[in-house]
């Protein structure tokens, strides 16, 4: 796996009209397409809940390739979860038994919806920074936790965070394939050898990457207080967040989506 094949965080310009969407719709609607996939209960409420992500992925104008290659880091992840309800699932109907392990057809249809929601869900997450800037993600995710100021949250602070987190990983993976380009170029070997001597390999990585990682945020603290930032009391933004008819077209089509797959999921559908 290269790290250029981590795309969390990327933000891909575009004026399609899931970019044009309210950055605080485009937050609740993955809300509800998450709680969705937990309704889901048999192969129809899964295929609803793909083709409806099928259909964002089509409206956005994202390439498929940049979602597909941003879901090689999970694979090993969802691939041991797989194995896990694959052999853990209790069923009548056995498949095979070797030694403690056990598979049933129960497990085998327990791991492929674990793959497919894990799957959908990541996707649908992706699709969220890949159409939002980080400016807009944090002014959506303060204006939605606004409430919480009343038993005083830092609400600005915290959205600022993520944002700030979010904005860096592309940075900080750069920064590491730039690190392990100069430390192959001086003989250093990342792939070969056991798991533990792979690890070992990984601290002359990690120890200039972490000095990076504080330099940078030592750097953007500096900045930030020179242009006198005092967190969000007072302050004033660029672009005002309103709702507009298509926003709430939106938030409408996937509350019903929750509800309908909810209503299925509760027959067993």
């Amino acid at each position: 796996m290269a790290l250029k094949d981590i795309t969390l965080g990327q933000y891909f310009p575009g004026k399609s009209i899931i970019h044009r969407l309210d950055p605080r719709t485009k937050l609740m609607a993955v809300t509800l397409y998450i709680v969705a996939l937990f309704l889901c209960k048999s192969f129809v409420t899964y295929a609803m809940m793909f083709v409806v992500l099928a259909l964002c992925i089509g409206l956005s104008r994202v390439p498929l390739k940049s979602i597909l290659r941003g879901m090689k880091p999970v694979l090993f992840i969802v691939c041991f979860t797989a194995l896990l309800n694959l052999f853990y699932t209790p069923g009548e109907h056995e498949l095979f038994h070797f030694w403690i392990f056990r598979a049933t057809w129960e497990g085998l249809l327990a791991a492929f919806y674990m793959v497919i929601r894990i799957l959908m869900l990541i996707a649908g997450t992706f699709l969220l920074t890949y159409t939002t800037s980080p400016i807009l993600l944090t002014d959506g995710l303060e204006s939605l936790m606004k409430p919480l100021k009343k038993i005083r949250v830092p609400v600005h602070e915290l959205a600022m965070m993520m944002s700030i987190a979010l904005r860096f990983i592309p940075t900080l993976i750069e920064e590491t394939d730039k690190i392990m380009a100069a430390q192959r170029a001086r003989g250093a070997d990342f792939e070969s050898g056991n798991l533990m001597q792979r690890a070992k390999a990984m601290i002359p990585l990690l120890v200039p990457l972490f000095i990076s990682a504080f330099r940078r945020a030592d750097e953007l603290a500096v900045a930030m207080e020179c242009r006198c930032y005092h967190g969000g009391e007072g302050r004033t933004r660029l672009r005002q967040l309103s709702y507009q008819a298509k926003d709430w077209i939106a938030l409408a089509l996937f509350l019903v989506l929750t509800v309908a797959v909810g209503v299925l999921g509760h027959f067993g559908l």
